[in-house]
């Protein structure tokens, strides 16, 4: 599965800082959300004044400005500000970091991703966008068609040293055509290359679907009288592709899916009933909106309460499915034609949307291991979404996509049983695919969930060994899940790595349930059982 290009915007109305400058723009808004507002806004302000009165410990100088991309507030009042970073007016990539403040505004902490001090002795390219788009399409032959690209000047500091560089967009169709796209990141000193990674970073019918069996699906009734596969409650709409060939695919693109009876699809796999995915779609994508919402209190991908667009019938024998910031939208493929039909179960469409909410807190950059936790993130908690469901005939499983690529496309258990993933951490697991590389989080997770050794769960056998030669007894998966996601949302940046995913979970394990908790020793523990340590 694909990650998302890049966030678009931020859950929070963003704010800026500059030296010299501390102005907080007004907004308005609805006087119901006028309370919630003066509190987010007060915890902006007062982590803006901290920025500014600690400006050696966040690296803030000269030329600095920063832009507010979310907002955590703890029961207790503990606030958690996420920023991103610019220098003279460009990106800076792994400048991001978080303030961690009281209830009373003042400094708790800071979580920051590689880069710290930002300064180069000039922002002038030695390297022209011409040249680097150029250079850019060569380096994409094969991978994409009709492609296209466009430059764009950043600061690179993903790796702690800041340096002038071209982020360069290739996008086209891929070989199935799907909408396809590479990001090639250049040194714009030298040209030389620094990285490369995928731009694509997941009334009430009566739906029969081909996973779930028959399933209530939210509609809207129009004024025609016919319904539309618009929710009303979530706000998502369904639409069908058409096979599109485009690139250029937008959220006004495609056809939406209406019916005169509000009785949609036949349930059959491989359908003829172009509706019929729809429904899987419709319905799975309002599910894992109400898991996230139900359990973490999170309204949307953004915690803005926007809904997504659905697109459905993606290319021709596309077998995947993808998440795409470019149009807030989750794209799904028709399947092989032969054995894998259309990509729209639970945990699919859970894992698309998780990209969605990684691109819009932590941002992990879909490279290295960054890339395998941005992976790993959406296994985990589009699985969550299975379990959430509990459906009788798609079953809660430690099994990814097994409904949609049978018998399964990923496990937790044993993730190597796929003849590629790794289960344990070693110095090249940042060189592996980052869906390969995702084992090492996967495999933690059924750890701390489940624990080590045979065992079976709703008529699967698993048997989890550990790295380390050591016994792990499981939390649960409710409790590993509110760790990882609370880690991701308050303590991950774009950066983060394995070892750093561990600091996090323990901090966010610490915060759920205390430092000497069977929690956090859990965590602990499921960590050094993947060699992660």
């Amino acid at each position: 599965m694909s990650r998302p290009l890049l966030a678009l915007s931020a859950m929070v109305a963003a704010g800026a800082i500059t030296t010299g400058a501390m102005a907080v723009p007004a907004h308005s808004q609805p006087r119901a959300a006028q309370g919630a507002s003066s509190v987010r806004d007060t915890a902006i302000s007062q982590a803006k004044a901290n920025v500014t009165r600690h400006a050696e410990t966040f690296g803030f100088g000269t030329g600095q400005a920063l832009q507010v991309k979310d907002v955590v507030i703890d029961a207790d009042g503990t606030q958690h500000v996420r920023f991103e970073r610019t220098y003279r007016g460009l990106p800076v990539v792994g400048g991001d970091f978080v303030v961690h403040q009281k209830a009373d505004g003042s400094l708790k902490g800071s979580t920051r991703a590689k880069a710290h001090k930002v300064a180069l002795a000039s922002v002038t390219p030695a390297v022209d966008a011409k040249g680097t788009a150029a250079s850019a399409l060569k380096r994409s032959q094969g991978l994409v068609r009709d492609a296209r690209s466009t430059p764009e000047l950043i600061v690179w500091a993903a790796d702690g040293t800041p340096r002038l560089a071209w982020r360069t967009t290739v996008q086209g169709l891929g070989d199935k055509g799907q909408p396809h796209g590479e990001v090639f990141v250049t040194d714009a000193t030298t040209g030389a290359a620094i990285e490369n990674y995928d731009a694509e970073r997941e009334a009430t019918g009566t739906g029969h679907s081909e996973y779930t069996g028959d399933v209530g699906i939210d509609t809207t009734q129009q004024a025609d009288g016919t319904y539309a596969l618009i929710d009303p409650v979530r706000g998502h709409i369904t639409k069908d592709a058409h096979n599109l060939s485009s690139s250029s695919l937008k959220s006004t693109s495609g056809t939406l899916f209406t019916d005169a009876d509000n009785i949609w699809g036949d349930g059959r796999k491989f359908s003829t009933d172009r509706a019929t995915a729809a429904v899987d779609a419709h319905a799975n994508t309002a599910k894992t909106f109400d898991y996230y919402k139900t359990t973490f209190g999170r309204n949307g991908i953004k915690n803005d309460g926007r809904g997504a667009t659905v697109f459905v019938h993606v290319g021709t024998n596309w077998d995947n499915a993808q998440w795409s910031d470019s149009c807030f939208c989750m794209l799904t493929g028709d399947g092989n034609g032969t054995v894998d039909p259309e990509q729209v179960d639970l945990d699919t469409m859970g894992h698309e949307m998780t990209h969605g909410v990684t691109s819009a807190t932590a941002n992990l950059r879909y490279s290295g291991e960054s890339g395998g936790l941005n992976e790993a993130t959406s296994d985990i908690l589009g699985t969550m979404v299975e379990w959430y469901a509990d459906n009788p005939i798609d079953t809660p499983d430690y099994l990814f996509s097994d409904q949609s690529t049978p018998p399964w496309l990923r496990r937790f258990d044993k993730p190597s049983l796929d003849g590629r993933s790794a289960d344990c951490w070693s110095k090249s697991v940042g060189r592996l695919d980052v869906h390969y590389s995702s084992g090492v989080g996967n495999h933690w997770f059924y750890l701390a969930s489940e624990g080590s050794g045979a065992k079976a769960l709703g008529g699967v056998s698993y048997n989890s060994p550990t790295c380390n030669g050591s016994t792990v007894t499981g939390i649960g998966n409710q409790k590993a899940s509110a760790i990882w996601y609370r880690a991701l949302t308050v303590y991950m940046t774009s950066t983060t790595d394995y070892k750093g995913a561990r600091t996090a979970t323990l901090n966010a394990a610490r915060d759920l349930y205390g430092a000497t908790s069977p929690e956090y020793a859990t965590v602990a523990a499921a960590w050094s059982a993947v060699n992660v340590l």
